[in-house]
């Protein structure tokens, strides 16, 4: 195990939630402004929800990592404040996946900046036309940045919200910034897992919670949070998966499911009115594609086996 910080994690972990307090308080009226996290780290606060951009400030430049469009915090708001604070350059810009809503305008970056993703956000990032800056750098499993006598560790640990989505650890400030795999201030139920490969997502919280020299977590959306937040999203993804798999095996229709599996144990994490359904959905989506039922197999039989309107060929085949 690496050895700890001298600095107080009790202290670090206090700052963090009086930023989160303030924060939300500073979201209210929808203005911009970066907050501080820690003696290095920002981030941007502006409409509620909205993706945060972080800002790792340092002597010889900045780094910043993922933006919105979504709101008058922009990467354009945020490039002008940022000349206006400091007078050193964005020496980097990392990109947290490719799912535009994180990464949105950061070309205006392009100017001073090298651009880092994981290699397959930037094959998707090419491949959709996504609006933001192309990748001048790529990774496939772990990169490490060293900026103004900080280290950023770039971590990816395989498919999880999406097979691209990577996280960010400072460890010398106790800070990792983990979007779309946690969300700020309360247990909630992140948005469908069309993207996502479910077990390995399980897995890697559980990783993400044990990870040393980790103080604050900054989310993709919302305040800092802490390690805890990895495990309630765990508990939440175990029940769902679980619940929704059950209900398969028993042969139930996704609208029988819909009914059945009510998460009224999970009532109270952030957005769950709005997004069961969708997580329903996209959870059985996701087992239908990772499992082989029972069916009928007699000649010319395969609508058990395919459920949901797959075209049949004249032989009774699919084609």
């Amino acid at each position: 195990m690496k050895q700890r910080r001298v600095s107080s994690g009790l202290m670090l972990l206090i700052a963090a939630f009086f930023f989160q307090h303030s924060a939300s308080q500073d979201a209210a009226d929808g203005s911009p402004r970066l907050v501080r996290i820690t003696d290095s780290v920002f981030r941007t606060v502006h409409r509620p929800g909205a993706t945060n951009s972080v800002v790792i400030v340092t002597d010889e430049g900045l780094a910043v990592i993922d933006g919105t469009c979504r709101g008058e915090g922009n990467p354009e708001w945020l490039k002008a404040e940022l000349g206006r604070l400091y007078d050193v350059p964005v020496k980097y810009v990392i990109l947290s996946h490719d799912h535009e809503d994180h990464i949105c305008g950061l070309q205006v970056f392009d100017d001073t900046a090298v651009t880092v993703s994981h290699a397959s956000a930037r094959e998707h990032i090419v491949r959709e036309g996504r609006n933001t800056s192309i990748p001048d750098v790529v990774f496939e499993e772990q990169m490490e940045i060293h900026l103004g006598g900080k280290t950023l560790f770039l971590y990816h640990f395989g498919h999880t919200h999406s097979n691209n989505l990577i996280q960010i650890h400072l460890p010398e400030e106790g800070v990792l910034i983990a979007p779309d795999i946690v969300w700020g201030e309360r247990a909630v139920a992140l948005p469908d897992f069309r993207d996502a490969h479910v077990e390995n997502l399980i897995e890697t919280l559980g990783v993400l919670a044990r990870l040393d020299n980790v103080d604050i977590v900054i989310p993709g959306h919302a305040g800092p949070t802490t390690q805890q937040g990895f495990l309630d999203f765990r508990d939440y993804v175990v029940a769902l998966r679980d619940r929704v798999l059950n209900e398969m095996v028993q042969g139930a229709s996704i609208e029988q499911i819909i009914e059945r599996v009510t998460m009224d144990d999970f009532a109270d994490y952030l957005n769950m009115a709005t997004w069961r359904r969708t997580n329903i959905i996209s959870m059985w989506d996701n087992m239908y594609r990772w499992r082989e039922p029972n069916y009928d197999d007699s000649p010319g039989n395969y609508q058990s086996l395919y459920p949901i309107g797959y075209p049949i060929g004249e032989f009774g085949l699919p084609e």
